[in-house]
């Protein structure tokens, strides 16, 4: 189904947000027919429910028929496709921003967010008094997110901190330093250090500050929080998987780096 039978949707990838993703999809490999379906319409439906949250059975009926969609996300979140284009447009970015394609600080936070009856995994936040599910996120000094992993709610952010961080080890080489709040304060300081060789700065926020405050670093990760928050999908968790949430969270961010890219193309041609 090509886009010009439709009318488009506000969620629709622009050429120029098309001409950037496009590369990243890799061809099938080996013998067999060619494709037949269209990449673009199988992202635009993806992009459909991440920002509607909507059901997969609900996806509107001109777009592709939402069993083929999911056929396509369960294949890219099990091959590990759409966290692949996220580090690869991320690379793209902070190049040209002349920044290293690798960073060397980083911004590390949790969300706690309340699971559905759909869901096949769940713990009891007692601090957030949320019952649901953890997103452990680690994300650059643009913003753009380095790791996701999505635990039981009940796991401490300490926990969950050395989860993901013992995940990315040996995947970000140039990485030094390491912002986070004072919920990771205390023995994960020198764990940190003693087996990661990086350095966990604590920001704290003032004793003697009243109402909003803006703190050094920790901001960033914040803004990143609200950025996937525009995603209705990941406004609870409705995965049965947390490989399925993760996967959904590096779908939330293609959006808003392509259309970065794009922007940067279109002032410097």
């Amino acid at each position: 189904m090509g886009l010009m039978r439709r009318r488009t949707y506000s969620t629709d990838l622009t050429n120029e947000q098309w001409a950037i993703l496009k590369p990243h999809l890799t061809e099938p490999r080996g013998r067999g027919s060619p494709r037949r379906v269209n990449l673009r319409e199988v992202v635009n439906a993806l992009l459909y429910l991440s920002r509607t949250g909507c059901q997969w059975r609900m996806l509107p009926h001109d777009l592709l028929p939402w069993q083929k969609v999911y056929y396509y996300f369960k294949q890219w979140r099990g091959d590990g496709t759409l966290e692949r284009i996220n580090g690869e447009l991320r690379t793209e970015i902070r190049l040209s921003v002349d920044k290293d394609a690798e960073p060397s600080a980083a911004i590390m936070d949790s969300q706690s967010v309340k699971t559905t009856e759909t869901s096949g995994m769940r713990g009891y936040d007692a601090g957030k008094k949320v019952n649901g599910i953890k997103r452990h996120l680690l994300v650059d000094t643009l913003g753009l997110v380095l790791a996701v992993m999505v635990l039981t709610a009940n796991i401490q952010d300490r926990d969950g901190a050395r989860t993901l961080l013992e995940q990315v080890k040996g995947k970000l080489p140039r990485l030094k330093k390491i912002w986070a709040d004072g919920g990771y304060a205390g023995t994960l300081v020198d764990w940190v250090k003693s087996v990661c060789g990086w350095v966990l700065e604590i920001v704290k926020r003032s004793d003697t500050a009243q109402g909003f405050e803006l703190l050094p670093h920790r901001w960033i990760v914040e803004r990143t929080l609200g950025w996937l928050n525009r995603s209705r999908r990941l406004s609870k968790n409705y995965e049965r998987l947390s490989t399925s949430s993760e996967a959904m969270v590096y779908l939330a961010m293609l959006p808003l780096m392509t259309k970065r890219l794009a922007k940067q193309q279109i002032r410097y041609a």
